[in-house]
């Protein structure tokens, strides 16, 4: 997609208790930070604020999951679209350029951020796959 195709990137770095992040509208140059909780509720919230803010436009979101609960709670919305970096890649990135080895949840939703603005051409949107193969591919892991 091209770049003038989305109001705004955004790095979110997940946890089981909350989401670290980082926003760049497509018209400003300033990262804006923030934390959500991580509850279906607080998301919902969240993506709804997006939604209006943006007017509906496309958004880019990079996060380093491929599935989970944030993943299928944010792809039911069809203004976003994802992101998914392989968590070697961020640790791999921080650590070029943080040679103490830091780690930090926002540190990494900026790293999730810089990724998505500066290497997009490099990195493939996700597509989810339909309800009936998703639900084969529980079975087929549970087995």
């Amino acid at each position: 997609m091209p770049v003038e195709n989305y109001a705004a990137w955004i790095g979110v770095d997940w946890s089981d208790k909350k989401h670290d992040i980082a926003l760049q509208a497509a018209d400003c140059n300033e990262t804006e930070l923030s934390v959500v909780s991580h509850t279906p509720e607080t998301i919902h919230v969240w993506v709804a604020q997006l939604r209006q803010r943006f007017k509906g436009q496309k958004v880019a979101l990079c996060t380093e999951q491929k599935q989970g609960a944030l993943i299928y709670a944010l792809c039911q919305y069809d203004f976003i679209v994802l992101f998914p970096v392989n968590p070697q890649t961020v640790a791999k990135y921080r650590r070029a350029f943080t040679p103490s080895r830091a780690k930090d949840d926002l540190t990494d939703a900026c790293i999730l951020l810089e990724l998505l603005v500066k290497h997009r051409d490099k990195l493939t949107a996700w597509t989810p796959s339909s309800p009936q193969m998703r639900e084969l591919q529980k079975l087929v892991e549970w087995r």
